[in-house]
């Protein structure tokens, strides 16, 4: 991925929207997302060429939040974060809004053409224990083909490939096979 090069006299617009996207998979759906060009996103998805990043997510009544599992550089600025804002707070939580909510924050993107509704459908709002995998790869065309012989050891691998050492409910690869769990 390219991100536009932004030199240091023109701070604005190293914030602007680009069109490079990463892909939120919840309990089995995909959703693109279009990252802002900063720092903490240029850092993201470096992390995310090596490996999709599964985390735990948690309801606040205003967006679902927790541990990102590595720390990336804020540059916070107040502001009023709308339904589908994905944020950076305290440079190691990522929170995902279904609403608004007005605080310190570094801006790492948005999610992609979901009303309010369809996002909190999406979200899992009011539910904790979200199951969220960031990826470069929308799971429907990661895999293209699978090699039944390397993979009949009764091990869980998710749609992007990745093998999964406690697969929860959704679509999986085992023993060569789809299956739903």
């Amino acid at each position: 991925m390219l991100f536009c090069s932004c030199s240091a006299d023109n701070e604005a617009k190293a914030e602007t929207p680009t069109m490079n996207k990463i892909y939120i998979t919840i309990g089995g759906q995909t959703q693109s997302a279009t990252l802002v060009d900063n720092d903490a996103t240029r850092e993201l998805v470096a992390a995310l060429q090596d490996a999709p990043i599964t985390v735990t997510l948690n309801d606040n009544n205003f967006e679902i939040w927790g541990s990102l599992g590595k720390s990336l550089t804020t540059k916070n600025e107040q502001m009023t974060a709308q339904p589908g804002d994905i944020v950076l707070y305290n440079g190691s939580n990522i929170c995902i809004f279904y609403e608004s909510n007005s605080w310190s924050y570094t801006r790492l993107g948005h999610i992609d053409g979901l009303s309010e509704n369809e996002l909190r459908t999406f979200l899992k709002a009011g539910q904790n224990n979200i199951s969220v995998t960031l990826s470069l790869t929308s799971s429907t065309t990661a895999i293209k083909s699978v090699n039944g012989n390397r993979l009949k050891n009764g091990d869980y691998y998710s749609l992007n490939g990745v093998k999964v050492e406690n697969p929860s409910k959704g679509i999986y690869i085992k023993n060569g096979k789809k299956v739903i769990l």
